[in-house]
């Protein structure tokens, strides 16, 4: 490679070299803005260490409830299901049968574990 078409390559990268200096210089010029321009007055509640939505506990052995956690593993499990969808239903036209049979049973699988967290009172919050 010569070096005139070095700097041809170069040069095709100095826009995005140019906007991510940019993008950084505005950012931080937008955090030292909001530093200088806020109040800085936080009462107890906003100082006070929060996770999950649960009240803040001292001892980190103390025995809590693990039904916020149990739903929201079930809400990902489900949610992914969906992300399989979106691609097979874009190629649903040339999978043939073997694409739709294989997706009905990913579908059963995800149906009977639905089924079985609902008989066990997995979903429900009382």
């Amino acid at each position: 490679m010569d070096a005139l078409n070095m700097d041809n390559a170069l040069g095709e990268y100095l826009p995005v070299l140019i906007f991510l200096i940019l993008s950084f210089v505005i950012g931080c010029l937008f955090v030292f803005v909001n530093f200088i321009a806020a109040r800085h007055n936080p009462d107890p509640a906003k100082n006070s260490p929060y996770e999950c939505g649960f009240d803040e506990f001292g001892d980190s052995r103390m025995k809590f409830d693990v039904r916020f956690y149990l739903v929201t593993l079930l809400f990902i499990i489900f949610d992914l299901e969906v992300v399989f969808l979106f691609p097979w239903a874009i190629t649903f036209g040339s999978l043939g049968l073997f694409g739709y049979l294989s997706m009905m049973a990913f579908l059963g699988v995800l149906t009977i574990g639905f089924i079985y967290e609902w008989k066990k009172g997995a979903l429900e919050w009382q």
